[in-house]
């Protein structure tokens, strides 16, 4: 009996080893390197993978490396980028959405190590954590200064209600590109001002609330009589009190 049970459970065990194999095949190759290699190893994984497996690859080899130290997601993520450009994306969203808290560490670090992929860093990150976008798009131009045509539109292909007023924004500085930083702080009240001035009845506008006095009903035609006694209504013309 007891000889069953243990067998059963080291083969549960071992099964459940194998599925996370399966689920993270870089996992076991991360776990012989250092804290200080991971990074590296990442990248260098990343780099040796083949084209059609590319985009999956950098994909379980970020949420492996991250989960291993994730205090290392912005270096692992900017190793990515270094090692395989094309990648810089994929991985950066990949981590961000694994621990948000450091985007725009995870931002910076990516911008550094591929300064020519500045918008697509931006929109991927801003599409994982959009409520970010005004942090995230600041920090990357502080890393590549000269970028703010393409980090403005990364935001607002992450975020295409922030098109139209970012559109506006750079029209009235006919052509030229003022800090993304002012552009965004623009942006923001102007969407700030949209919304406190949209009309009632929209379909921006949220549903009133219940009011506090119960609402008038219009009277139509004229009020039936009631007989005093017995409270039904007394016909037209009155009672034909003649009639038998």
């Amino acid at each position: 009996m007891f000889l069953t049970v243990a067998v059963a459970m080291v083969m549960a065990v071992k099964v459940s080893a194998g599925d996370n194999a399966s689920a993270s095949p870089f996992l076991g190759v991360l776990t012989t390197v250092t804290s200080a290699e991971l990074p590296t190893k990442a990248g260098e994984l990343v780099a040796q993978a083949d084209v059609k497996t590319l985009k999956q690859t950098t994909v379980d080899v970020v949420k492996a490396a991250v989960g291993l130290n994730p205090a290392a997601a912005p270096a692992i993520v900017g190793s990515i980028a270094q090692a395989s450009p094309a990648m810089t994306a994929t991985a950066t969203a990949t981590a961000v959405a694994l621990v948000p808290n450091q985007a725009v560490l995870i931002a910076r670090a990516a911008a550094s190590a591929v300064p020519a992929k500045a918008g697509a860093i931006v929109e991927a990150i801003c599409r994982v954590v959009p409520a970010d976008y005004q942090k995230v798009a600041a920090a990357v131009a502080e890393v590549v200064p000269g970028a703010g045509e393409q980090i403005l539109a990364g935001v607002a292909a992450a975020i295409p209600e922030l098109k139209t007023a970012i559109s506006q924004t750079l029209a009235s500085y006919d052509g030229e590109i003022p800090s993304v930083a002012k552009v965004l702080n623009q942006v923001a009240q102007i969407e700030g001002s949209s919304l406190a001035t949209t009309p009632q009845g929209s379909p921006d506008t949220p549903a009133r609330g219940p009011s506090a006095t119960p609402p008038s009903v219009p009277i139509s035609g004229t009020l039936p009589v009631l007989n005093p006694l017995s409270g039904t209504p007394v016909p037209p013309g009155g009672h034909n009190y003649s009639a038998p």
